[in-house]
């Protein structure tokens, strides 16, 4: 197995280019299976002899070594290239390193604000200055209705319903939607539009864009990520929270009230319920937390 390593990582080296990096990589990571593999002289078998389920036998010695997913991903990605040459160079008859799946990494829960902390966030910008108007009216806003930033600074006049209380959003894909307009955000959105200015190389009308900047020109989403760092430094929040946080405490807040997940993945204007039920973690994971903080025998 050894020589055919060597051979394989040359073929990378001269044949694909690849970096001292990316070979450093790849060694360490077909060394670590011939190891495995070797017997107690040292000696390794073929590698066109091993099947697929000795490969396992590999991984799973390495998932409870406590190696990391993306570690054991890697390995199994270098097996199935490795496999691949020796394919063609006739060594192997097969790629038995194709048939095993990747473990399953596990999502990272999405960072959200409490109740609390997006109160101390909406009320942050100045309530008397244009900018400032249009600050709390966006924050509130994205909030209320659950939206992506790309979302928000895309909204026109004509998307706007007050008296309906709902705004027409535009997602991913092109997908319409309806989301709802509180009432804080209702009010804080037509103060602020009552103050704006709206370049005249805008569209006007129904066409003209909700969130400008202090030219009249349409918002873009790196101007709100600016605004949003501004008000976190003031108020001493997290400084991981970004737009989309407002998103996942919108969609957090729901549920933790009883929501029911089907009308949530509506409103955030998810394709999949497998997306949304990501949410359903995170209120698990924060009503355990509030347990074991508050019950006497907990732990």
């Amino acid at each position: 197995m050894q020589r055919q390593i060597a051979q394989f990582l040359t073929y990378l080296r001269v044949e694909r280019g690849a970096s001292p990096h990316t070979l450093k990589g790849y060694r360490e990571d077909l060394i670590a299976a011939a190891n495995y593999f070797a017997d107690d002289s040292g000696a390794t078998p073929e590698p066109g002899s091993l099947t697929a389920v000795e490969l396992r036998g590999f991984l799973s010695a390495l998932h409870e070594a406590g190696y990391a997913k993306t570690s054991i991903a890697r390995k199994l990605a270098s097996l199935r290239s490795f496999y691949k040459y020796g394919q063609r160079e006739g060594w192997a008859a097969s790629n038995p390193a194709r048939a095993l799946r990747n473990p399953r990494k596990g999502r990272r829960l999405p960072h959200f604000l409490s109740t609390e902390d997006v109160g101390k966030l909406l009320t942050a910008p100045p309530g008397r200055s244009p900018m400032g108007l249009r600050d709390r009216a966006l924050l509130e806003t994205m909030y209320s209705a659950g939206l992506r930033v790309s979302e928000l600074v895309g909204l026109s006049d004509g998307d706007v319903d007050f008296k309906q209380g709902v705004l027409l959003v535009r997602g991913k894909g092109r997908r319409e939607r309806l989301s709802p307009l509180g009432s804080y955000a209702s009010k804080a959105l037509q103060a602020w539009m009552r103050a704006r200015t709206i370049s005249p190389h805008e569209p006007q009308g129904r066409e003209a864009p909700v969130f400008t900047n202090r030219f009249g020109t349409r918002l873009t989403a790196r101007s709100v990520e600016r605004m949003l760092e501004k008000y976190l430094r003031q108020t001493g929040l997290d400084q991981r929270t970004s737009p989309h946080t407002l998103r996942h405490s919108f969609a957090t807040h729901l549920l933790d009230r009883g929501a029911d997940i089907r009308s949530v993945q509506e409103l955030l204007g998810h394709k999949s319920l497998v997306t949304t039920q990501i949410y359903t973690h995170v209120s698990t994971a924060s009503l355990r937390a509030a347990y074991e903080k508050a019950h006497p025998r907990a732990r």
